[in-house]
């Protein structure tokens, strides 16, 4: 089974696509059972319930990937955000750098960092990182993290309509809100302010219009050619221009103001750049943006990225958003777009505890360019990798098969029938990939490709590769597709293709988007917070991307919001970041859920949060719950009293009712979760709370679990029902206890195991052990694993081979080879390579020697206790042999 090699040392890489198409997308566990007898209603898998499991290949990107040879220091001392002065950060991090060197341990320092957090990053060889972080003075040595740029889906529909679905409308057009006197700061890929909307002459010129009226400053840390992934180094300027479009719809859908009027049009944005043109950024860079941002002024800072599956919260990045807070910076964050990939799969920087984390909501609405056929206008979105439809000319339209039919997915080429002159096909979603029906439909001499959906919603389809296809290739919905189907059933069908755009309905408008990602975070803290629309969002692009256009994502989401934070701080403006969330989280609505929408049930509690945004409810609330978000962790311990403080700011006297609503409960295996209906354990010391005018009263809420299991995730949120206005606050928790679970996934292929390489650049799995290591071009043990959890920490350890068959480990004075803390979940298998190489206590780099060896791997559970043996995870490889191909080698005999 070929896996992809990583280059030495790096210490964490993935499997080959091969090896991640055997994810256990279909494995089942068994119903939960209540500790009374009782079973919940098992609801189906994920993947049951229509989500398509992503494979190795669309996963591969989203995960905590590392920049090679770079690395954030934190040290010892405070920074000056946090009591510390400048000076003693930076002295404490020169002396890390000299004790560093005094253990022969090399590294450049590329940037310091005392502001808001104590720390620098360093470029140095991976292999040092955990002898760098036994120097006294370190307080943690984090991997920079690959931030891959956003690839929001492209869709078309009109901003009007988010709009509309929070109340942004009625608090611009009633209360004459704008966000007048309130600053956003947007960390992205930068904003086009040659653009009309965002206060440009409508002139693309870099250097002309900045700043201006509305992109009042900001920042380029970056320069076109950045690429973390490739390696192309930062090269700063001035002028803060977007070339990817990320950014400019960002900050239209916060501020826009001309054919697109955002949620506060009258806005100042701050654009600080993170992305070149094309490629990721890294939590180094964002980083120094999150500091830039916080000097220069900002009341709101949006942030339409993250390092998905990172989801513990002491990363850099997250400990950044608690210094902005903790100084008066309203933070907003998307939630990712992992939401296919499972449970534990936002992360870094949106799992911060203070930020607003945003989830995505379909709009109600898209507008998209169409055709005509069968009598009715058919919208479409165009493929991404497929030349741009045209917006004249027709074309006899052929189905590839019946639907239903294996032929109708034009899966087997041979199966396509071939095309005569000036026609198009019609294929169904399924089976294969949405390139190989395409690439099938051009082989049989088709003038273009119509695909349309097997089942309800919008989808972006992807169709890049090599060679490019030369013929359009657009997605139709399936009620569109399966009427094509029954017309062309009765007689010919014309496809007519159109100029210009139609708007329709969306049948999936108003539920969480596919890709929302899911919560916990590692700690077990609710996350999202709030959700907001994101799907089908229509907003700037820059001038040379044609000005405007669609975008679908949880980078949609968070602008939304970061601009209804500059309405409710424009209308208020003593609120500080928390009662900015407060506010928004206090009076959401409840979402109802995506998967089986016509039953009634509430989407889990840890993918929507508190609910929709309502602004109107949110500008002119008067009462609030000081605790907007519980979050009860395990719960071995079983329920949990919780005490809420209600206030009053009216001048008339308050009743509530106190209640309770249950969402969706969900169950391992997390990349393709179990869902139920499993009602927590609630309970109120009073039914109804009362609080007087300019005052406040407590009530004490009891919430836990009794479902006998471990592991699954519940929640839903106290309602306190009055009669002028709601409020609710949302709760979840984990049943049983958390270090019952499974952290070493196998992922249906055995793992962990032993890899071998080919020889060609992958890893072979080689389950029974017993090859020869030459430790030359690439042939290193491998260790393959995957963490279906977040782990708390991984230790590697290696064990000579006595002839007596005793094991001898070879780094007595430290006990491991490699050792990192916490380390998000698995989106896919991983490799850790071996070099032969371990570091002694002394810092010193020592290999081994010619001999049998054999790897042993221990994983802490999440939260565990280091001390409790029941908390660690072990796993021992198959013996096998190191016989140096080169004797000049240090271990060579």
């Amino acid at each position: 089974m070929p896996l992809p090699r990583p280059d030495l040392p790096r210490p964490r890489g993935l499997l080959a696509a091969s090896a991640g198409t055997a994810l256990v997308a279909g494995m089942l566990v068994s119903a939960p059972a209540l500790a009374d007898g009782e079973t919940p209603e098992r609801l189906g898998t994920a993947a049951e319930l229509g989500v398509e499991v992503p494979t190795a290949d669309e996963l591969r990107a989203a995960g905590e990937t590392t920049v090679p040879g770079r690395w954030l220091v934190e040290v010892e001392g405070q920074p000056t955000l946090r009591g510390g002065s400048k000076a003693s950060a930076t002295a404490a991090q020169e002396t890390v750098a000299e004790r560093a060197e005094d253990a022969a341990i090399p590294l450049e320092v590329q940037e310091s960092f005392t502001t808001g957090w104590n720390g620098m990053s360093v470029e140095m060889d991976d292999a040092d990182a955990q002898k760098l972080s036994e120097v006294e003075g370190v307080r943690a040595v984090y991997p920079v993290l690959e931030v891959a740029a956003p690839e929001p889906a492209d869709a078309t529909p009109s901003d009007v309509y988010g709009n509309a679905m929070t109340g942004v409308d009625q608090v611009q057009q009633v209360d004459g809100l704008s966000g007048e006197g309130v600053t956003v700061a947007v960390i992205d890929s930068g904003i086009d302010y040659n653009h009309p909307d965002l206060g440009g002459s409508g002139v693309d010129d870099e250097t002309k219009d900045f700043p201006n009226d509305r992109v009042v400053g900001g920042y380029d840390l970056v320069g076109d050619a950045y690429d973390s992934r490739t390696g192309e180094a930062p090269v700063p300027d001035e002028f803060p221009d977007d070339c990817g479009g990320h950014g400019s719809h960002v900050a239209g859908i916060i501020g826009a103001d001309g054919e697109v009027v955002g949620v506060a049009p009258e806005v100042d944005l701050l654009s600080y750049r993170v992305f070149g043109c094309e490629g990721s950024s890294d939590t180094e860079v964002i980083l120094e943006a999150m500091e830039r941002a916080m000097d220069d002024g900002a009341d709101v800072v949006n942030m339409s990225l993250g390092a998905s599956f990172m989801t513990w919260q002491d990363y850099p990045t997250a400990q950044m958003v608690e210094t902005l807070v903790d100084h008066d910076v309203t933070v907003v964050i998307s939630a990712g777009n992992e939401g296919a990939a499972g449970l534990f799969s936002s992360g870094a920087p949106g799992v911060a505890e203070s930020a607003i984390t945003v989830a995505s909501v379909d709009n109600t609405h898209r507008s998209a360019p169409f055709a005509t056929a069968g009598g009715a206008d058919r919208p479409y979105s165009a493929a991404t990798g497929s030349p741009q439809p045209p917006t004249s000319g027709e074309l006899a339209l052929v189905a590839a098969g019946a639907p239903g039919a294996p032929a109708a997915q034009a899966c087997d080429p041979a199966a396509v029938p071939a095309a005569e002159p000036g026609q198009a096909l019609l294929v169904e979603r399924g089976t294969c990939a949405f390139r190989e029906k395409a690439v099938a439909g051009e082989q049989a001499g088709y003038d273009a490709v119509i695909l349309y959906d097997n089942a309800p919603g919008v989808v972006n389809p992807t169709v890049e590769g090599d060679p490019a296809l030369t013929v359009p290739v657009v997605m139709l919905s399936q009620a569109d597709g399966l009427a094509l189907q029954e017309a062309l059933a009765a007689g010919p069908v014309t496809w007519a293709w159109q100029s210009g755009s139609t708007t329709v309905e969306n049948g999936t408008g108003g539920l969480v988007s596919d890709f929302s990602s899911y919560g916990l975070t590692a700690d077990l803290d609710l996350k999202p917070d709030v959700a907001a629309p994101g799907g089908s969002i229509w907003s700037t692009l820059p001038l040379e991307s044609g000005g405007h256009g669609s975008m679908s994502g949880t980078s949609m989401a968070a602008p939304h919001v970061a601009g209804a934070a500059a309405l409710l701080l424009e209308a208020k403006p003593d609120l500080a970041p928390a009662d900015v969330k407060t506010a928004m989280m206090n009076t959401a609505d409840q979402l109802t859920w995506s998967l089986l929408p016509e039953q009634g049930y509430l989407e889990p509690v840890h993918r929507q949060g508190a609910g929709m945004l309502n602004m109107v409810a949110a500008v002119h609330a008067t009462s609030s719950v000081t605790t907007p978000t519980i979050s009860l962790g395990e719960g071995e311990a079983g329920p949990k009293d919780v005490t809420l403080t209600v206030t009053n700011d009216s001048d008339a006297e308050k009743v509530y009712d106190v209640g309770f609503e249950s969402g969706v409960a969900t169950a391992i295996p997390t990349s393709n979760p179990e869902f139920y209906t499993a009602e927590a354990t609630t309970g109120t010391s009073a039914e109804q709370v009362t609080v007087p005018a300019h005052g406040s009263a407590e009530v004490t809420v009891t919430l836990g679990e009794d479902f006998g299991t471990d592991g699954l995730i519940y929640g839903g949120w106290i309602t306190l029902t009055g009669t002028d206005d709601d409020l609710v606050v949302p709760f979840a928790g984990l049943s049983g206890d958390y270090q019952a679970l499974t952290v070493l996934d196998d992922q249906g292929m055995g793992l962990p195991g032993l890899g071998v390489s080919d020889g060609a650049g992958s890893v072979l799995l080689d389950p029974e052990g017993g090859h020869t290591y030459t430790m030359a071009d690439g042939d290193v043990p491998y260790l393959a694993y995957a963490f279906a959890l977040p782990a708390e920490r991984l230790e590697i350890s290696a064990y000579e081979v006595r002839a007596n068959g005793k094991l001898k480990v070879v780094n007595p004075s430290v006990g491991t080879i490699d050792a990192t803390d916490h380390l998000g979940r698995s989106p896919e298998p991983e490799l850790y390579a071996w070099d032969g190489t371990f570091s002694m206590k002394n810092q010193k780099s020592r290999s081994v020697k010619d001999g049998d060896y054999v790897l042993e791997m221990k994983v802490l559970k999440p939260l565990g206790d280091p001390e409790n043996p029941e908390h660690w995870e072990t796993w021992t490889s198959p013996q096998f042999t190191i016989d140096y191909a080169d004797p000049r080698q240090p271990g060579a005999r």
